[in-house]
This record gives C-alpha cells, sequence and structure tokens, in this order.
C-alpha cells in the first residue's frame, strides 16, 4: 500500500502541517518540579520530530497553579515557564514539525494532595470511589478561569508555538462542566446545552481574542463518555458542531472517562483505529480537520481513514513512544524495522500514574533521547550475549548500532524466548510483531547470531569477548509438591508452544498472568478451564486494563476460579489442597496445568564473571520480573559499553 494521503500537507487555521501524523499530548514527568520542561523534554518531542511526525502536541500541560498534580507535570501559569517551550517549539521546527501544547485543568481528576489544594470542578461528583469529593467553582470562579486559558495560549504564543489545544475531554475540568452526567449546576453553567457549553466556549473566544489568530487553536473532545448519563457519539456530534461554529481551528476526538480507561489508553487486545466509527459519526457532523486516535500501531488502516474522508489527521500516540521514526520507516517502505507498540501499559501508562518518567518496554530509550544523537563508540569491544529473548536481542542491536561487534548466542532454533509464547493468548498477537522487530534491528545492525548453540564457559572463554551480557532468562517454577513431577502435570508453556495437548476440562495451577492468559487461550477454545490460586483474586498481577478483559472473557466463556487455595498433592484427575485450615480436593478433570511463574535461570556468572572485562547480567536471570525491566537493563547494560 501507498501512504500518498498520509503524506501529504494539511492547513489548520494559519498552520500548515507537512503531513498527517500526530504525536498527541501524553504525560511523560519529564518535566522539572517547577513545571518548566527540561533538557529530556526538548531532546524527546524533537526525536519524533525528527522521526517525521508533522504536528506534535506538548504533554497536557496545566494552566492553574492550583491544579498541578504531579511534581513532574508540565505547567504554563507563570511566564517563567515560556522558555522551556520555547526549546521545544525550535527544536522541532529544525526537522519541519508544527508544535501544539494542550492546555489542561485536570478538574475532579487531578491529585489534591500533590497540588496541595482541594479539587475543582462543576459539581461535587468525586471522580471516583475512594477520590476526594470536588469543590464546585462558583459562578464568579468559573468566570475568572477564562483568563487562565487565555493568558497560558498567549504564552504558547510567546514561546513560538503554532497552535494551542484546549481538552475538554477525560472528565477532566471542561469535560465535567461538558457532560450531564457531572454538571448539576442550576446556573448559567448548567442544564441546557447551551449553558453547558458556555465555558469552553467563552475560553476559545478568550483565546482566539488573545492570539489574534496567529496560533490554530484546537480542542479536545470525547467521542462518547462511555459511562451511562454521560455524553454519547450523537451528544459529542453536537459538541463537535457547537465547537465548530465557535471558531476552532480542528477537532481531536478522543474517548471516555477514567473509569472506562480502557477505551483511552486501548490494551493489546483493542484492534488499531477502535474508535473509527465514532469519528465518522462526528465527520458527518463538521467541516472542520478532525484527528482520530484509537491504538494505530501502523499506517494501514490510518491511511485508509484519511484516504477515505473520515478524518483528516492520525494521532500514533503509544506508538509514537515505541518507535518515533515511525513516519520516516513508513515514507521509506522499511515497516519491517519499526518497533511496534504492543500495548502493555507496562512503561507508558502505569509510571504516568505513578508520577514516574515515562518509559517503554518496546523502546527502552525513551527518556534517554539525548544519547540517540551521540556518535558512534571509537574504541569497538567484542560483545557477547548469551540469551536470544527480548533482552537479550535488545543488548545486541544496541551494542552494535553503537559501533561494537557483537555475537548473539542462542542454545534454541530461534529468537525470541518466553515473549514468543507470550503472544498465542487472545488479543496478543501484536507481541509478534515486536519479537521480529527485534530480529531485524538485530540483522540490519550486523549481528552475528548463533543459534542452537550453548553457551558453555569454554565456549565464552574461547570467544575472549570485551564484555560479556548474561541474558539466559528464567525457567518454569516447580516447588516440591507430592505429585508435581508426575507426567499427567503439564506446564503451561509447552501448551501455549503446541506441544502438549489439553482435555477437554482443564484445571489450571497459578492464577497470575501466566495462569489467566493460559485460562483464557484455553476457554476461547471451548474447554472447560478452572482455575486454582493461592491469593484471594485472580490475576492479580494483570496491569488493570487488560485484568477487565481478561474478567469479561472468564465471564463469557465460564471460566471458574478457587482462590485462597494451596496444593498439596498432585493427582491424575486434579489437586488435593489446603483452604481455609481444611482439607479439600479438585477431580475429574483430564488435564493438570502447571503456571506457577517463574524463577531466575542464571548458571554462567560464576563460572565466566573472570572471563570478560565487563560482565552484565540482565532481565529474568537477575529475577524473574516483566519484560519491561529485561529490555531496560538490556539498553543500559550495551550503553555502558
Amino acid at each position: 500500500m501507498q501512504f500518498t494521503s498520509l503524506f501529504t500537507p494539511l492547513h489548520i487555521g494559519p498552520m500548515t502541517v507537512k503531513n498527517r501524523f500526530v504525536v498527541p499530548a501524553m504525560s511523560n514527568n519529564f518535566a522539572l518540579p517547577t513545571g518548566c520542561l527540561s533538557d529530556e523534554s526538548v531532546a524527546y518531542y524533537a526525536e519524533r520530530a525528527r522521526g517525521g511526525f508533522g504536528l506534535i502536541t506538548i504533554e497536557a500541560t496545566v494552566v492553574e497553579r492550583k491544579a498541578k498534580g504531579g511534581p513532574r507535570k508540565s505547567c504554563i501559569f507563570d511566564d517563567s515557564m515560556i522558555d522551556g517551550f520555547r526549546s521545544v517549539a525550535e527544536a522541532c521546527h529544525a526537522y519541519g514539525a508544527k508544535v501544539s501544547v494542550q492546555l489542561q485543568h485536570a478538574g475532579p481528576e487531578g491529585n489534591a494532595k500533590a497540588a496541595g489544594y482541594p479539587l475543582r470542578s462543576a459539581s461535587a461528583i468525586p471522580a471516583a470511589c475512594g477520590r476526594d469529593i470536588p469543590i464546585p467553582y462558583t459562578t464568579e470562579e468559573v468566570y475568572a478561569l477564562v483568563d487562565l486559558y487565555a493568558d497560558a495560549a498567549e504564552r504558547a504564543m510567546k514561546a513560538g508555538l503554532d497552535a494551542v489545544e484546549i481538552h475538554c475531554a477525560h472528565g477532566y475540568l471542561l469535560s465535567s462542566f461538558i457532560s450531564p452526567r457531572t454538571n448539576k449546576r442550576t446556573d448559567e453553567f448548567g442544564g441546557s446545552f447551551e449553558n453547558r457549553m458556555r465555558l469552553p466556549k467563552l475560553i476559545i473566544e478568550a483565546v482566539q481574542a488573545r492570539t489574534e489568530g496567529r496560533i490554530a487553536v484546537l480542542a479536545r473532545i470525547n467521542g462518547s463518555d462511555e459511562a451511562e448519563g454521560g455524553l454519547d457519539v450523537h451528544d459529542s456530534a453536537a459538541v463537535a458542531a457547537y465547537l465548530e461554529e465557535c471558531g476552532v481551528d480542528a477537532l481531536n476526538v478522543s474517548r471516555s472517562i477514567h473509569l472506562m480507561d480502557e477505551y483511552m489508553w486501548a490494551p493489546t487486545a483493542y484492534h488499531a483505529g477502535f474508535n473509527a466509527d465514532q469519528v465518522t459519526e462526528i465527520r458527518r457532523a463538521v467541516k472542520v480537520p478532525l484527528i482520530t486516535v484509537g491504538r494505530y500501531t501502523e499506517p494501514y488502516f490510518a491511511e485508509l481513514m484519511v484516504r477515505e474522508g473520515r478524518c483528516d489527521m492520525v494521532a500514533f500516540g503509544r506508538q509514537s513512544i515505541a518507535d518515533p521514526h515511525m513516519p520516516e520507516l513508513a515514507r521509506e517502505g522499511r515497516l519491517e524495522e519499526m518497533l511496534p507498540c504492543i500495548g502493555c501499559l507496562q512503561g507508558c501508562v502505569r509510571m504516568m500514574m505513578q508520577g514516574q518518567p515515562l518509559t517503554c518496554l518496546v523502546n527502552p530509550g525513551v527518556g534517554h533521547e539525548k544519547d540517540l544523537t551521540l556518535p558512534k563508540t571509537e574504541t569497538p569491544k567484542k560483545v557477547l550475549v548469551v540469551g536470544g529473548g527480548v533482552g537479550g536481542m535488545c543488548a545486541a542491536f544496541t551494542a552494535a548500532e553503537r559501533g561494537h561487534e557483537v555475537k548473539l548466542v542462542e542454545k534454541s532454533e530461534a529468537l525470541g524466548g518466553q515473549m514468543t509464547l507470550a503472544a498465542y493468548p487472545p488479543g496478543k498477537g501484536d507481541i509478534t510483531c515486536m519479537v521480529r522487530a527485534y530480529i531485524v534491528r538485530c540483522e540490519e545492525a550486523g549481528v552475528n547470531v548463533l543459534l542452537n548453540t550453548e553457551a558453555t564457559p569454554e565456549f565464552i572463554a574461547a570467544q575472549k569477548p570485551d564484555a560479556l551480557i548474561l541474558a539466559t532468562g528464567a525457567q518454569p517454577f516447580v516447588p516440591e509438591i507430592p505429585g508435581i513431577h508426575e507426567p499427567f502435570v503439564l506446564h503451561a508453556a509447552d501448551v501455549l508452544a503446541g506441544k502438549a495437548a489439553c482435555g477437554a476440562k482443564t484445571l489450571v495451577i497459578g492464577g497470575g498472568m501466566v495462569g489467566c492468559e493460559l485460562a483464557d487461550y484455553l476457554a476461547e477454545r471451548g474447554h472447560d478451564v478452572t482455575v486454582l490460586e493461592m491469593r484471594d483474586a485472580l490475576g492479580a498481577d494483570v496491569i488493570v486494563e487488560h485484568r477487565k478483559l481478561l474478567m469479561r472473557n472468564f465471564a463469557e466463556h465460564g471460566v471458574k476460579g478457587i482462590t485462597g487455595a494451596a496444593v498439596t498433592r498432585f493427582v491424575s484427575d486434579g489437586v488435593e489442597y489446603r483452604k481455609n485450615d481444611r482439607e479439600e480436593a479438585a477431580h475429574g478433570f483430564d488435564s493438570v496445568v502447571l503456571a506457577l511463574g517463574s524463577r531466575s535461570y542464571n548458571p554462567l556468572y560464576e563460572a565466566c564473571k573472570e572471563l570478560a572485562p565487563q560482565v552484565f547480567v540482565i532481565g529474568d536471570a537477575v529475577r524473574a520480573r516483566r519484560a519491561l525491566d529485561a529490555t531496560r537493563e538490556a539498553y543500559d547494560a550495551a550503553m555502558s559499553l
């Protein structure tokens, strides 16, 4: 497919964007504690401009001092913050990108403890269970809010930015006024549609007046709130049409409030462009340019969306984190090299919610963009990497790209390790794209890959490496329980790999992520599945958005659970277990499958720690954890050579 539509320019108000690739606003926690953008912020945005994105949107940026909900939040409520935005604008403009900033007040979704001030909103409705009840703004205070946005937009213009985006989505402050679900006011800002839209209307008019048409004014809206009593797509079409009449130059259509945040940062199982129907409905209502978002990880469907006129630009959010050079690779037809977002949420959403700097499982270079333009090493080393999982591959191609001579040794017949098996459960197929991309990166970097090769201490000594990276991974945890070594006990990895088949009625021992995803895999194929877990809940270690879908699948397929249970004996048709100090049993199963997690596998360090001047142990070989840890440690090891 030729991506002709994606690479055509577009006029948005007074700015012309060179193509249809957008980096949307995504909090990254790179800002300084003062709220000013840091050198890391500048390098992060500049790298995406260097990679070919036409419109770069600076993260949600706080417009009111009292609404700063985190220590590393980007802010624009003071003139001292202008210089940081100017640095981002200049860095991105050097690559031909246009720059916008999203103006945000989190309202009821803020963090009162971090801000040091109570939450404020349209009405006294908490965002969720356990969250602070916000204090409603008085009528006079609502009018005062308008100037905060206008002041922020003027600062953006002075910094040389090309646009501002007014955040009206996701249950934040302006969303709380627009939606009848959260706006229970009876003054001129509540009740009718016209009244609920009054605040965003006043803000847009004030921003336009203050900036005198010199920068574009965009608004981000929900395609729907995905909550009963909130906006549906038909309401949102009316919101879009109203904002168009207010004079916005473009609309960025997102989806949902935080209670349903699986629609905001969709997990792996969501397909690219899952918001397409909502954007198409809104397209019928407006003529201004529309930006769509929704787990776009490759350009094919995005090209169709633009080509068919269903939208005008596509926001590649987390994909721009995973590979900031996606547009360049698409233009050059090198998509097999592209590092894909796999929707794991481990390094982006999870870190963001913890107030920690953004990172990425697939691209551990996130946050280290300043290093990406460094020249290759002047002192190449012989580097030996043992283990061809994603940690080993990441270490290998990163070191090779830095100019080192790298040999990667894998004892099996293929690269990928446990990550390959992780692609088998329902909705996880994109993980295969990551494994393939890593293999291609190794090939392109010139890594010498040796498969079916056992890296013994003698082999390693013969290589005489300057640096040795041990990425030997982990092995299944098999505790000493009577009957566990009997041949009727299967292992999750063997079942997923097609090396062992389960009977119709299957008992999975272990209800963590591996066990639950295996249960989902079997249940989808018609097996009657029961999961037994020692903890009090199934999937306790699964990231929230993934767990929601997992539990929905369990309910649909009738997967049963036994929790708080410790196995005491394996028998041919089930297990005996202890629960609440009572001995119980689960019998009548055709198959029993073990999924109790993993233990580190590091047989080489003690024998090989003197065989190279530099020796690193990374990933699960240190301790069985998430793949995020493996790739981060791999990157750090390779960059320290």
